[in-house]
């Protein structure tokens, strides 16, 4: 495997950098299947807890896609590029907690594949936005449908209609991101939260992240049901003993993830 999408591994964090610096990490079709064949590795090793996704250099996180693949498509052409399984789904539904570090401009496709992650960590210094229409295109990787779901859909509409930017400070004010860091701290602030996280149970992890989930497809009720059921479920779990046991004789747990 080249390196087009780099792999790093911190303690229990796996560390996914996209090395286009000079196409400002564009979402390629070979940075694409790279991802998709790291996580697809990461997700069955029991030493990686949280994975965190950037991209190399000072100025982007993923800048979109790569526009040049776009030249000549015909519409059954773009629909075949787009076919199942895409990063954009699969980082949605994944797992085991995905962070974005987000320290540069995060555009396009970039910004839909932020919105696919579980947690958005910026640098003070990055920007966001929707830019297709001046293409005289829509988002394609779920911008439509995931940020209006983080932002209302005032802003999105704003924000997807217009192609504006956004600063890092705007994008937290209205939801678009959850932390914003100084540049220079924007790695050890996001690899702090990530290890907080990575110390947890992956069972209950995993558990965790699947109600949070089904929050956005499920009315209000049934999501409280569904998180009762998950609740209870995780009672069955030897990790729900072991917390218990060690809250009680006020040690640290040893998880096994079952």
């Amino acid at each position: 495997m080249s390196e087009i999408v780099l792999f790093e591994q911190v303690d229990r964090v796996a560390i996914l950098t996209i090395n286009r610096p000079d196409k400002m990490n564009a979402l390629s079709e070979e940075v694409r299947s790279q991802m998709l064949a790291h996580l697809e590795r990461i997700e069955s090793d029991d030493s990686i807890g949280v994975v965190v996704l950037t991209g190399a250099g000072e100025k982007a996180f993923i800048a979109g896609a790569d526009i040049g693949e776009f030249a000549g498509r015909s519409p059954f052409d773009q629909r075949l590029a787009m076919r199942s399984p895409r990063i954009f789904d699969v980082m949605a539904s994944y797992p085991k907690p995905v962070i974005a570090m987000i320290n540069g401009y995060c555009l396009g496709g970039g910004c839909e594949l932020s919105m696919s992650c579980d947690i958005r960590v910026a640098s003070n210094k990055a920007s966001f936005g929707q830019p297709e229409i001046n293409l005289g295109l829509i988002p394609g990787g779920g911008g439509t449908q995931r940020m209006p779901r983080l932002v209302g859909a005032g802003q999105a509409m704003r924000l997807i209609l217009s192609g504006d930017r956004i600063a890092a400070d705007e994008a937290k004010q209205i939801g678009l991101v959850d932390l914003v860091f100084a540049h220079e701290e924007l790695r050890a602030k996001t690899l702090d939260l990530a290890q907080r996280i990575a110390s947890r149970s992956p069972l209950t992890l995993k558990v965790a992240k699947e109600a949070i989930r089904a929050s956005e497809r499920l009315a209000i009720e049934e999501g409280l049901l569904y998180e009762r059921d998950l609740f209870c479920l995780c009672f069955s779990s030897e990790d729900k003993k072991e917390g218990v046991a060690a809250f009680l004789e006020k040690r640290p747990a040893t998880w096994t993830g079952r």
